[in-house]
């Protein structure tokens, strides 16, 4: 017989996983302003201050929320990563650039969470609310670049790439992990990230519904462009 204390521990990880589940919806339908407490109990059938025995202030709600959201979309990315060979630059990029949309499309939510509008008032901690998940999908996509840049470092022969015209946070995060990788190898990451992920977040916000019917068509021959530009043989 399961025991009172179990059972309450149960109920509270329902509750809060409810509570989070909430808010993400609210921010869905309508918006980053419509994350609010009082909104998320409403919803629940809760009194707001019912629900602070869950989380003391809507900034530690979205604080979790953000952690759990990024760490998700890091470990896919990762996970896709790690299974292409080492060999295969332009496998490692398709199958991290199919990870990230497949991720994006299955949690449109989360991706509004942390790629979207800011949610007005949001104070963020001093490192950021998932500063391992955020360090771990910069260099990720920085890991993209260096496995392109053998090949493509022809495309920046006449670039003038310094590192003073990158930000200070994200080269912390990239020189450490690719020593190698020249100011124009993080350029390169930028032009990455732009090709995977502008088309990520059209379709998420819908902005491809009347352009196209097959938006992963779009998105998987825009890789497949991109792949072949950076001068690497495109996996069978």
């Amino acid at each position: 017989m399961a025991s009172t204390g179990g059972r309450r521990e149960r109920l509270r990880a329902e509750t809060t996983a409810e509570i989070k589940q909430v808010a993400l919806t609210l921010m869905a339908t309508g918006g980053p302003d419509a994350i609010t407490l009082r909104a998320i109990a409403r919803e629940m059938g809760m009194t707001a201050n019912a629900l602070y025995g869950y989380f003391a202030t809507r900034d530690d709600l979205i604080n979790v929320l953000i952690n759990e959201v990024y760490t998700a979309l890091a470990d896919a990315v990762d996970t896709a990563w790690a299974s292409a060979p080492a060999e295969d630059p332009a496998g490692r990029i398709r199958t991290w650039a199919r990870a990230f949309r497949g991720w994006a499309l299955a949690n449109p939510e989360g991706f509004r969470l942390i790629y979207g509008d800011p949610v007005p008032g949001y104070q963020a901690p001093e490192r950021g609310p998932a500063p391992d998940a955020a360090h771990r999908v910069c260099t990720g996509i920085a890991a993209l670049a260096d496995a392109a840049w053998p090949s493509a470092r022809h495309l920046y022969a006449q670039s003038d790439f310094q590192w003073s015209d990158f930000d200070d946070g994200l080269l912390a995060k990239v020189r450490p992990a690719f020593p190698d990788l020249p100011p124009a190898g993080v350029a390169l990451a930028l032009r990455i990230w732009g090709h995977l992920h502008g088309l990520t977040a059209l379709e998420i916000y819908g902005h491809l519904r009347t352009q196209t019917t097959d938006p992963g068509k779009l998105f998987q021959e825009e890789t497949a462009q991109l792949v072949r530009s950076l001068g690497i043989e495109p996996d069978e």
